[in-house]
């Protein structure tokens, strides 16, 4: 029987409470469908001669972890996936550190993943390999012998060539995407640069910029936009509401209204900027003094690496500066937490929140957005602003889309969605729900899954006319 084989840089085990996390979330809706094992970083770091792969069997599935060495760590997760490709692709080449080693530490557990991958790989497999951490696994395991239907999904933004190509020897890595069957990016200006890429720089032959040619086989490019479960997620703030913990907050809050920003700690959330147009809305609006809190959930990540601390730092002493500029003995105008709450729990939150502010300076698709919208109350429903470089802005019609370097019109549009009408929040909440609906997180999978098992490996009339394209070697690092 044909098994899926999901891969990603770290594998979640469950652990019975539902945690914010897109992945994951996908995944195992996913699970409920295909049959399979997941299969990754166990998120251990051993001493060298150390490493082991376990498998455990959990309702149903097998979850297979493997350990890195520390040297793996550093090189592979806090060097070039973290420290290069991850600004990269966020359009930060301000902010990319390369260096030789740490792209040998990449190729290096790409590596390890095939080789231990090779183990289990029955003929009838099909894999789903995610995010940016992995992309020249389909390449190792082709040179390993492996013919399966292998897919891949990005989950971050995928820039236009001008950047791709700033990238040190970027035509050995972003090609290795062609050794792929199905390439899965967020949206269509994704879509657009990488064809874009695939002919300009690696001159492969493509009919309709969409399927492209390399060697003897086919490998297709399209769009999946990942969602959200709408109706798990309404149900989640319906309770939510009634939760002690909701409940506390809101009593805390002494009537007054709330804005709510939930984002992992990055300098790609914009978050600085966010709080920057939160002051400056209470400068220009001095009526709203004391009248809202704007809460910040910002979960800590990536902490030994150096640009994340000194995040950190910026973020804490920006809040601190508003709160000591605008705040008062019975008021604090930003609730500023590094803590991670379970789903349900910022569900109820985002239900209670008059406001919904997604502004990143760039981002995949951003699920807080959508969830924001899932959670709200169809007959009382909060307005969402979100900027325009988040993958959701092409899917939540509803929302206020905002510039989010530009902090005047970010606090415009605060002071708009406060003093919204319930006619106009509500239309624009609906605009925002039918679309969403059409890509909710439940059928997500199986587009996916569907594309990759019709993929055409087989020449085609069009492949021999056009010839087999080949692509770079990769060079020992």
């Amino acid at each position: 029987m044909a098994r899926l084989i999901a891969v990603s840089n770290r594998v979640s085990l469950p652990r019975g409470e539902k945690r914010a996390g897109g992945l994951e979330a996908a995944l195992q809706e996913v699970f409920h469908k295909h049959p399979g094992a997941w299969f990754g970083w166990s998120g251990r770091v051993v001493a060298k001669g150390k490493t082991s792969t376990t498998v455990s069997e959990i309702e149903g599935r097998q979850y297979i972890v493997t350990d890195l060495v520390e040297e793996d760590y550093n090189e592979y997760y806090n060097g070039y996936a973290n420290r290069v490709l991850w600004p990269i692709l966020h359009y930060r080449l301000d902010m990319a550190e390369y260096s030789l080693r740490d792209l040998s530490g990449y190729w290096r557990v790409n590596a390890h993943f095939a080789d231990e991958l090779h183990k289990i790989i029955q003929p009838e497999d099909f894999l789903w390999v995610h995010d940016y951490h992995l992309i020249p696994l389909a390449k190792a395991l082709r040179e390993r012998g492996h013919s399966n239907k292998i897919g891949f999904f990005l989950h971050t933004p995928l820039p236009p060539t001008e950047i791709l190509t700033a990238l040190p020897r970027h035509e050995e890595l972003f090609p290795a995407l062609a050794h792929y069957d199905l390439v899965g990016v967020q949206t269509e200006t994704d879509k657009t640069n990488f064809a874009r890429y695939l002919i300009n720089e690696c001159r492969l032959p493509s009919r309709d910029l969409q399927t492209f040619l390399y060697e003897n086989r086919s490998m297709r490019l399209d769009v999946f936009p990942v969602g959200v479960n709408l109706r798990e997620f309404g149900q989640w703030a319906e309770r939510g509401v009634r939760s002690n913990f909701v409940r506390h907050v809101f009593e805390s809050l002494a009537g007054r209204t709330m804005i709510i920003g939930v984002d992992r700690l990055d300098y790609s959330k914009g978050i600085v900027a966010r709080m920057e147009a939160f002051e400056r809305l209470l400068i220009s609006k001095p009526d709203w003094r004391k009248s809202v809190t704007y809460l910040q959930i910002t979960p800590r990540s990536r902490h030994k690496i150096r640009e994340y601390v000194e995040m950190d730092e910026l973020v804490s002493t920006t809040a601190g500066r508003i709160n000591g500029r605008h705040g008062e003995a019975d008021w604090t105008p930003i609730r500023y937490v590094n803590k991670s709450y379970s789903r349900p729990a910022l569900a109820g939150l985002y239900r209670k929140a008059k406001v919904g502010l997604v502004t990143p300076l760039r981002d995949g698709m951003n699920l807080v957005a959508k969830e924001y919208v899932a959670a709200q109350d169809e007959e009382d429903p909060g307005v969402l602003i979100l900027s325009r470089f988040a993958g959701a802005a092409a899917e939540c019609k509803g929302a206020i889309i905002v510039n989010p370097y530009d902090t005047e019109a970010v606090a415009e549009a605060l002071a708009q969605a406060l003093v919204m009408s319930l006619e106009e929040r509500k239309s624009r909440h609906a605009a925002s729900v039918r679309v969403l609906e059409k890509n909710d997180i439940s059928d997500w999978g199986d587009r996916f899954i569907d594309s990759l098992l019709s993929v055409d490996s087989e020449m085609s009339a069009f492949s021999r006319s056009n010839g087999a394209a080949r692509l770079p070697r990769h060079r020992a690092v």
